[in-house]
């Protein structure tokens, strides 16, 4: 499969964004802002306040932004053809025992929960009685300008393999935004704002899809499908969402549970290994049989206060129903596993080869070929180990030297855990000065150093935080997020899943991010960020 969509010619690079935003009145600006937070309340585009009770009594509408922000049509065009690319490497990724060994083994060495994750995964592995694995990733890029003059180009920022959240909100999003089109014309305000230019952006529903196609291959139509929840969650409409289209659109019943309750409630049948979870509600009902376990947790230290939950989760891997993700498919989605693949040989090594198994790029597509290589790699950005490597000598020089141009990046997901620019030096002589037994690892190899991404000047919007009711006009930076899903079968010398089931391998919609250009870390729930939508320019 090319990395392009068959016959689809790439749109030109502007080489400029448009000034943004575009000029309103006050009134006209206050009748946005009211259309937009009504529109938002009234569609369950949403988080619940920081003191919320149970049940909820009142909530507020989710960090917005007042006008779609410009990005470029053919990048955004370009990221999402790109995305079953990248859904089939971390497949293979997670597929390669050998390597996920070889590069997270090191890290597990200077990293607790990274190693926990490991050590449970290589506990369990060699039992699993599930082949088919489910993926619902996010792709996360920023628009790059060199010199403030040179093109407009896409690069990466990470790879997400769990907890992708926002796909029901980011969907809402685009539909406020074309329904403020709609209804005001944004006062002709700029001959940009036009619905042609706004895409149809429908991630709750593909990404529901995704869960609903891997609930059907496991083949019981009396299963239901787990989420894996944070209590106290703030953002649960993005995850009830999911819940009502997959019973609206599937007939498919989802249950939530925190790991808390599943340490009491989960059962595996001794036999057929089906996970079992008995009703709270109703005690004398049968157990409840689970087709999928979707995280929406389990990807931070603090899911995991205590050994208990780990126990929890290798029991969960061990049954027969779908994960998503599976231990291995967190481990691939790994910082260090990032950085690794940009080293000289390592992603074709994923790529090319008749031994490498069928990931949905076609049948019989053992070797995609070099333009698939050379297609992902121009989303990349300069990526070093932090170790006793040539490279990791470099990067240690590099960091301590020129640190502004530099982020240092710890395996940990979900944003506010990043060390930028005048800040590595003494974050680096504070790990130095942490105390080591004799031969044990560097900490500092539990971190990557990645050069900062550098988005073009001059586009502000009005940014409207969660519980406020003014909007502030910012100048901006926009992170790009493309949903992908991926069924897949892992054998790895065990049965195949005598359904016969094919891999599925699609992008998924997107997410548009964007906030103050003055912050470095993102946040919806906390206001720094706002769920935008793209206006293709």
């Amino acid at each position: 499969m090319p990395a392009r969509h068959p016959g689809r010619s790439p749109s030109p690079v502007p080489p400029t964004l448009p000034t943004w935003p575009p000029q309103v009145s006050q009134e006209q600006h206050d009748h946005l802002l009211n259309l937009g937070t009504t529109f938002a309340l009234s569609h369950g585009f949403t988080l619940l306040p920081p003191d919320s009770t149970t049940p909820p009594t009142h909530t507020f509408s989710a960090p917005l932004s007042l006008f779609p922000t410009p990005f470029p049509r053919g990048l955004y065009e370009w990221a999402k053809d790109l995305q079953p690319l990248y859904n089939g490497l971390y497949a293979r990724i997670a597929m390669d025992w050998e390597f996920l060994d070889r590069v997270m083994g090191g890290v597990a060495k200077v990293d607790s929960f990274q190693g926990e994750l490991w050590r449970g995964w290589k506990s369990c592995r060699e039992d699993l009685v599930q082949p088919l694995q489910l993926g619902v990733f996010r792709s996360d890029y920023l628009l790059h300008q060199t010199s403030g003059a040179g093109p407009l180009e896409l690069k990466q920022v990470e790879f997400n393999t769990i907890a992708s959240s926002f796909g029901a909100l980011s969907q809402r999003a685009g539909e406020m935004h074309r329904y403020l089109c709609k209804t005001t014309n944004y006062f002709s305000a700029s001959s940009y704002l036009s619905l042609p230019n706004m895409p149809h952006n429908l991630s709750l529903r593909d990404i529901a899809a995704g869960l609903a196609d891997a609930w059907k291959a496991y083949g019981r139509e009396d299963a239901q499908i787990l989420f894996v929840v944070q209590a106290g969650e703030r953002n649960v409409f993005d995850q009830r969402w999911l819940e009502y289209e997959l019973l609206e659109r599937h007939g498919i019943k989802t249950i939530r549970h925190t790991f808390e309750h599943l340490e009491d409630l989960a059962q595996i049948d001794r036999t057929t290994k089906r996970l079992l979870l008995p009703s709270q509600l109703e005690p004398s009902a049968a157990p409840t049989e689970i087709a999928v376990i979707y995280y929406r947790s389990a990807y931070t230290p603090v899911d995991y206060p205590s050994h208990a939950e780990w126990t929890t989760r290798v029991l969960l891997e061990r049954s027969k129903a779908i994960k998503c993700p599976s231990m291995a498919l967190q481990l691939a989605g790994a910082k260090k596993i990032q950085q690794v693949l940009t080293e000289p040989g390592v992603l074709e090594s994923f790529l090319f080869g008749p031994e490498r198994p069928d990931v949905g790029w076609g049948k019989g597509a053992g070797n995609i070929g070099q333009r698939a290589a050379d297609e992902l790699r121009k989303t990349w950005i300069g990526l070093w180990p932090l170790d006793q490597s040539m490279l990791g000598r470099e990067a240690l020089e590099m960091a301590l030297n020129q640190p502004e141009r530099f982020v240092m990046k710890p395996q940990r997901e979900g944003g506010g855990n990043n060390i930028y620019r005048n800040d590595i030096p003494p974050a680096l002589a504070a790990l130095d000065d942490q105390p080591r037994k004799s031969g044990e690892a560097d900490k500092k190899e539990g971190y990557i150093l990645m050069e900062l991404i550098t988005p073009p000047q001059g586009v502000s919007n009005w940014l409207l935080k969660g519980g406020e009711s003014k909007a502030r006009k910012a100048d901006v930076v926009s992170e790009l997020g493309v949903y992908g899903v991926m069924l897949f079968v892992d054998d790895q010398g065990r049965e195949v899943n005598e359904s016969g089931v094919e891999a599925v391998n699609k992008a998924a919609g997107t997410l548009l991010r964007t906030k103050g250009r003055e912050s470095d870390e993102g946040g919806v729930a906390i206001g720094i960020s706002s769920i935008d939508s793209p206006l293709l320019i």
